[in-house]
């Protein structure tokens, strides 16, 4: 499906993978509801689209909230007339502790932002995106959504489900007029780790690089587009997503212990 002249609605907007999605499309024609809990995030997207800035509404939302969610298929469709794709992008890490030491609070926070929100979004327009000549979904699981990574098990195992409902809903939706596109990013440069409240600020500023090469939003964002535009059942995002792919495929515990060496440092 061609970007241009389609409607879409973009979740976590505001900042990151969703930001530049949100301008990429805006500049290829599209028209974009832009959707994020934060509304400084969300007006610094909108500006940042410039001349363009009037093809983007946005929309304060917690997509925990079910409620809420529903809610914006009115807000959306008043704005724009129409809705022609979903991209769930908004979604949070863990902190960098063991499973034993996760609490019931921080589980339920990462399974409801990660899985429920993407669930609660592709439930609620699905039926709206049915009815249009062509429609697109594209969720967003994680390179840790089939490669386990110590440290990040709980956010691993919400990017699997995201995962598996993505594949198993594209294949419901064979014969109709949605295709859906599931999305594995690498690592990327972003401010999820301040985002999901896992480190602050000035923690961040104080990590060092490491040996890990990061993506840009922005090539993440083009990669994205251009898999909605293919109609591609997935989209891997970086050199590390690709080859990681492939090990996890060719021999799964070798490539597990190789993420184990990695993220040993990060774990107490």
């Amino acid at each position: 499906m061609k970007v241009a002249n389609k409607v879409f609605v973009v979740t976590g907007g505001g900042n990151g993978i969703g930001r530049q999605i949100v301008l990429l499309l805006v500049h290829k024609g599209a028209q974009v509801a832009a959707v994020d809990i934060s509304e400084q995030g969300l007006l610094e997207t909108k500006g940042l689209a410039g001349d363009l800035s009037s093809k983007i509404s946005t929309h304060v939302v917690n997509i925990t909230d079910l409620k809420t969610v529903e809610a914006l298929v009115d807000q959306v469709t008043a704005f724009h007339g129409s809705v022609d794709g979903l991209i769930n992008n908004a979604g949070i890490i863990q902190p960098f502790v063991l499973f034993n030491d996760l609490t019931y609070p921080q589980i339920e926070r990462i399974m409801n932002v990660n899985f429920n929100g993407m669930l609660y979004m592709t439930k609620t327009f699905l039926p709206v995106l049915l009815k249009r000549p062509e429609a697109h979904i594209v969720n967003l699981s994680s390179m840790g959504g089939f490669l386990p990574v110590p440290g990040q098990t709980l956010y691993g195992a919400s990017k699997a489900a995201v995962k598996l409902l993505s594949e198993g809903l594209r294949s419901e939706l064979l014969s109709t007029n949605v295709h859906v596109t599931v999305v594995f990013p690498g690592a990327i440069g972003t401010n999820i780790a301040v985002n999901s409240g896992v480190m602050t600020k000035e923690q961040a500023a104080t990590q060092e690089p490491g040996k890990i090469k990061f993506s840009t939003p922005e090539f993440a964002a083009q990669v994205i587009v251009d898999g909605i535009e293919k109609d591609k059942y997935h989209v891997l995002v970086g050199n590390d997503a690709k080859l990681m792919d492939f090990l996890s495929r060719l021999a799964p515990e070798r490539a597990a212990k190789i993420i184990y060496g990695q993220m040993k440092s990060l774990l107490p």
